[in-house]
Formats: C-alpha cells, sequence, structure tokens
C-alpha cells in the first residue's frame, strides 16, 4: 500500500481508506404526519406476523411451512413441493411489484415496510426507552463508564435480545407447529435443529436491527445501490426545496429572512438528527436515503415554530423542484404495471386451475409382464396419489386404453387430507395376437365428491412379444 501510495504522489499518511469508520449515529425523538403512518403500518405488520402464526384452521395452524413431510399448510390450502411454479409466480410478482412502486415513489418499501428498517426502528425506541434521548446518549457515551450506565445498558441490551427471542420463535414456528413449540421451550424438550433456529434468528435480528442498522441498508442490501437505476425525473422522492429554504442561516423567530438575504431553513440540523443512516438531505438525492419521511416530520415542525410554510422538505420529483411537471403516467411506470397484472393473472389462473388430487403411475420395472391362469395379460403398476383438500377423499380408479382392459381388486382408494398414499394394482388386458408389444393406456383417478374433477395419467402396458406382433417403440 505505501509503496504504491508512494509512486502516485500520495503520502501514506493522507491515503483514504476504503470504508471509513462512521461515527455511531444518534437519533431523536420526532412526531409528525409520516411517523404515525408509518407507526400504524409497522403495526399491522407486526400484528400481521406475531399473530398469524397463532391462528388454527380446521384443526390446523393456518399457516405452518412442514418441511419434514413437505406439506405447506396456508389458510386451508395444503401444497406440495410440485406446486413450487407458484412460489416461481409469486417472487416475480413481487419483483415487478418492487420494481413499479420504486419507479413511481422511489424507496418507499425501504423506509416503511422493510423488516430491517421496522426493526430498527423498534430497536431504537428501545434504546431512547433505557438511555433516554438523544443528547443524554451522547453526553453518557462520553463519560466514563459508571453502574448507572451498565445498569441502563444491560437494559437496553436484554430488551433487544427478548425482542429478538420473541421474532426468532415466531418465525420458527411457521415451520414448527408453535403451540408444541411453546411448551417444548419451557420443558427444555426442544429439538437440536429447532435450538439451533431459534439461536440462530435471535441472533441475527439481535445483530442486524441492534448492531449493524443503516450498515444493512448502505452496505449489505443490493436494493440500495440498484435503485437508482429505476429512478427518473418523475420519481417520487424525498427532497429539500434548495431555491427555498438557501442561504441557510440563524434568525429569530419573528424576523423576516429575506432582509437578512436568508432562506427559510433555520440550519438547525434536526432533519440530520433524526434521519436513520444519518445523512443530509439538503446535500441532495443521496442512495442511502431510505425514503422514511422522519426527515420531513422534523422540518415541519420546525417550520411550524417558525410559522413558515411547510414542505421544505418533502416527497416531490426532481421535475417539479426544477420548475416543470411531474408525469405521473411514463413508458416504463405503465409496463412494470401492465406486467405486473399479466403476471397476477396468470398466477390466480394457474391458482384456481391447481389440480387438488395428484396422481403418479409407475409400471414394475421388475416384471415386465406376466401369463394368467385364464390366459390374461398382467401388468402391476404402483400407483401414488395425493390428496392436496381439507377433507377425507374416496377415490374410484378405473383405466382405459385397451379392449376388455380391468382391475380385478379394484378397491376404493381412501386418502386423508395433505396425505399422500401408495397402492399397487394389477391391471389385466385379453391376450390379442398381433397387438404391439406396448400399448398406451391411460388412468383416471375420481373423487366421491363432484365438485372435484377427476385426474388422469397415462403409462403403457407391455405384451408378449412375438412374430406376428408390431414393434412398439
Amino acid at each position: 500500500m505505501s509503496n504504491s501510495a508512494s509512486r502516485q504522489g500520495v503520502s501514506p499518511s493522507h491515503q483514504i481508506p476504503l470504508h471509513p469508520v462512521q461515527d455511531k449515529i444518534y437519533t431523536r425523538s420526532f412526531s409528525g404526519f409520516y411517523r404515525n403512518l408509518r407507526l400504524a403500518g409497522g403495526t399491522f405488520l407486526f400484528l400481521l406476523f406475531f399473530g398469524t402464526a397463532w391462528i388454527n384452521m380446521g384443526g390446523k395452524q393456518a399457516v405452518l411451512f412442514d418441511l419434514s413431510a413437505r406439506q405447506f399448510h396456508i389458510f386451508g390450502t395444503t401444497f406440495w413441493p410440485q406446486d413450487f411454479i407458484l412460489l416461481s409466480w409469486l417472487l416475480i410478482i413481487c419483483a415487478f411489484g418492487l420494481f413499479a412502486i420504486t419507479v413511481f415513489a422511489g424507496r418507499i418499501w425501504c423506509g416503511y415496510t422493510c423488516p430491517q428498517s421496522v426493526f430498527t426502528w423498534v430497536y431504537m425506541w428501545a434504546e431512547r426507552l433505557t438511555e433516554g434521548e438523544r443528547n443524554q446518549r451522547i453526553k453518557r457515551d462520553k463519560e466514563p463508564l459508571n453502574k448507572e450506565q451498565l445498569l441502563r445498558k444491560l437494559a437496553k441490551h436484554s430488551l433487544w435480545l427478548l425482542i429478538a427471542f420473541i421474532t426468532a420463535l415466531t418465525f420458527v414456528g411457521y415451520f414448527t407447529p408453535i403451540r408444541g413449540l411453546m411448551p417444548d421451550l419451557i420443558s427444555l424438550q426442544v429439538s437440536a435443529w429447532g435450538s439451533f433456529w431459534l439461536l440462530f434468528f435471535t441472533l441475527a435480528t439481535y445483530i442486524n436491527a441492534g448492531w449493524l442498522r443503516e450498515q444493512v441498508c448502505l452496505h449489505m442490501c443490493p436494493y440500495a445501490r440498484f435503485q437508482s437505476v429505476m429512478f427518473d425525473n418523475n420519481t417520487l422522492v424525498v427532497a429539500y426545496d434548495k431555491a427555498r429554504g438557501e442561504s441557510r442561516g440563524a434568525r429569530k423567530r419573528n424576523t423576516d429572512p429575506k432582509s437578512q438575504g436568508l432562506g427559510d431553513c433555520i440550519d438547525c440540523t434536526v432533519c440530520v438528527q433524526v434521519c436513520p443512516t444519518g445523512i443530509d438531505i439538503r446535500n441532495g438525492l443521496q442512495y442511502e436515503c431510505i425514503g422514511c419521511a422522519a426527515c420531513v416530520d422534523a422540518c415541519d415542525s420546525i417550520m411550524d415554530k417558525m410559522g413558515y410554510e411547510k414542505g421544505l422538505i418533502r416527497y416531490t420529483t426532481e421535475a417539479e423542484l426544477s420548475g416543470g411537471k411531474t408525469r405521473l403516467l411514463r413508458p416504463r411506470l405503465i409496463g412494470y404495471v401492465a406486467s405486473l397484472l399479466v403476471i397476477f393473472g396468470l398466477f390466480m389462473w394457474s391458482l384456481s386451475t391447481r389440480p387438488l388430487l395428484e396422481m403418479d403411475v409407475m409400471r414394475d420395472r421388475n416384471t415386465l409382464y406376466r401369463i394368467t391362469a385364464d390366459n390374461h395379460i398382467e401388468n402391476i403398476y404402483l400407483i401414488k396419489v395425493g390428496n392436496k383438500t381439507n377433507i377425507r377423499q374416496t377415490l374410484n380408479l378405473t383405466v382405459a386404453g385397451i379392449k376388455g382392459l380391468s382391475i380385478p381388486e379394484n378397491t376404493p382408494i381412501v386418502v386423508n387430507p395433505g396425505e399422500r398414499v401408495d397402492y399397487l394394482f394389477k391391471v389385466q388386458a385379453p391376450e390379442v395376437e398381433g397387438a404391439p408389444d406396448s400399448q398406451a393406456i391411460t388412468f383416471t383417478l375420481q373423487s366421491s365428491d363432484p365438485a372435484i374433477p377427476p385426474v388422469e395419467t397415462e403409462s403403457r402396458f407391455m405384451v408378449p412379444f412375438t412374430p406376428q406382433n408390431k414393434t412398439g417403440f
């Protein structure tokens, strides 16, 4: 490093670090419309996340991803690994939805609904609750560690860990029935894997929301880097009105700023003090801005105190700030929305036409065929049947494709909700000379419930090869 720096004429003492150490961010309390909006949205998301795990439907947990049984129960509907194509559709919908929202309103997802942002705000609240307001925290951190500070920090980290543990417990409860997980936890009978994931997600939440915070948004989240590609001059962003705010400067409340050659910005830096990523929005649009509008609420409160019009910092567009008009309908936005609607329509169609019964047919390859005592040709098939409904199904299996084809011991197939069973069936056909050595046949599975459509699967029926036979393959 030093030799390279010397060759380029740069003194080693003046080298710029690749990752400069960032000062700790101390946020202050504030109130306002967007803070209340974020609080209401966060409360709804928390109720949805922590509450859904405890809801039961039909005697089962409403949302449960049972990996060991390869069953995914979502509000009364059971999905199987074969239905993962639906997950692909869902991920594509989320991606195009995020693209459309970003083109229209910037990083509004980051500011209001991203789990990292939501939990960071919760952890900052816990920090203020245990260590005091911004000025108090700054003052205490500069002082030598004493008993009071130790107790406050202990209370803060204990509260952080409690929030992280409850979060981890709920998350694991979506993969292991939470009503059984709680008693196992109390009696210390949680499985090794359950204990591992509880510890992992507790530490992940504690470290990400408590220690890393804005570093996740700035350096770990890829969205912070590529979101600027989707911005244009008509994208809604949090911005400072430089034409109205400059020049900055302190003044008395009842003083006319124009008489002193000043703008509306009193340079109080409250907008910086409330920012969770520690940026100064007055420096222009920055990739570190998560669009949370904390600076908007803070600035509006100062404008109220000074008797000025609100909106010095506001949601606006670069086109509007430069004196133009905002165009809501743009080709890029229309394209994203149109694609989103088409993909969502295909997803709903795939979901509505998803078969509720599943059947796989495998012919026994150990025995191609056998001739019965009454000169019938017999093949053996393994039938795998899955019931994706929430009720017990009684199913009837039929086969067609060859004249006289039948299932001699055809007993009804009974499958419980969400169950997958295997049955062996013997299929017989009269011996016919001159027939191909392999013929296509069709198995049909019909439920006793007329509302459930039948399922059909093709297979091959093997017959003895004779000189009179035609070649089957």
